[in-house]
């Protein structure tokens, strides 16, 4: 049995919305483990429930049965505060729209995750020696006091990259990540997350595009939600995962 460290496990994990006769069951009972370092995937057509599984892998929202174990800690049952305690912490987010404050500078938006971290308050200062060094990671050293509307949305992502890596997260969810780029744009900002992977960064990422997926170790597919199937190295196979 592998003692490789656990940094998603869910356990039957359901998601109802509704009550009674108009309730729906966007997850039927998901299990998976991504072990720390793992760079996978998860796929869906619209209705599957990737986006409600990425919601809860993210600490978004709770499971309506089920359990969620994030880097060995049960977040199930977290209210919404400490769920946004644990996303702060532990988890960094690579959004399709990249979700950055406009009229605000790119090492500022990178920063803004380490100024709501109550628990481990940092100097602005500190906040900004760091900032700078993962902007300058991934390409952006003379784009640090660019606002959004003065950069591509290649240096757009770049920037939400290093945002989501500035508190040290377990875990970085990437949601559609090349989803509003060109096919160039497209390739750097996957280029960007090999390294980050072969740094030993734990990414899932959800898309529904089969060539962004096959750039992964792992493709998790849902179907009616369930896990339909698991694909590694690019064969798929039906498995109990």
């Amino acid at each position: 049995m592998s003692d490789t460290r656990k940094i998603i496990e869910t356990v039957d994990i359901t998601k109802v919305y509704g009550m009674g006769d108009i309730s729906v069951a966007a997850l039927n009972g998901v299990s998976i483990t991504i072990e720390a370092g793992e760079f996978v995937a998860i796929m869906g057509q619209s209705g599957s429930g990737k986006s409600t599984l990425m919601h809860i892998l993210g600490c978004l929202s709770r499971p309506t049965s089920g359990q969620y174990f994030l880097d060995g800690e049960d977040v199930s049952q977290l209210d919404k505060v400490q769920l946004a305690g644990v996303r702060n912490r532990k988890i960094g987010f690579i959004f399709q729209s990249y979700n950055l404050l406009a009229r605000t500078s790119a090492l500022r938006n990178v920063t803004l995750p380490l100024l709501y971290d109550h628990e481990n308050p940092c100097s602005l200062e500190e906040a900004d020696v760091k900032a700078e060094k993962l902007l300058d990671m991934v390409g952006l050293t003379g784009r640090m006091n660019h606002q959004p509307h003065e950069l591509s949305g290649g240096q757009q992502q770049r920037v939400a990259i290093a945002r989501s890596l500035i508190n040290d997260p377990v875990l970085v969810i990437g949601d559609e990540p090349t989803g509003n780029l060109d096919s160039h744009s497209g390739e750097e900002i996957m280029y960007l997350l090999h390294a980050l992977h072969a740094q030993g960064t734990t990414i899932v990422m959800v898309t529904h595009d089969q060539k962004i997926a096959a750039h992964t170790q792992r493709t998790i597919s849902l179907l009616d939600g369930l896990v339909n199937t698991v694909t590694h190295n690019g064969k798929a196979h039906h498995e109990i995962i």
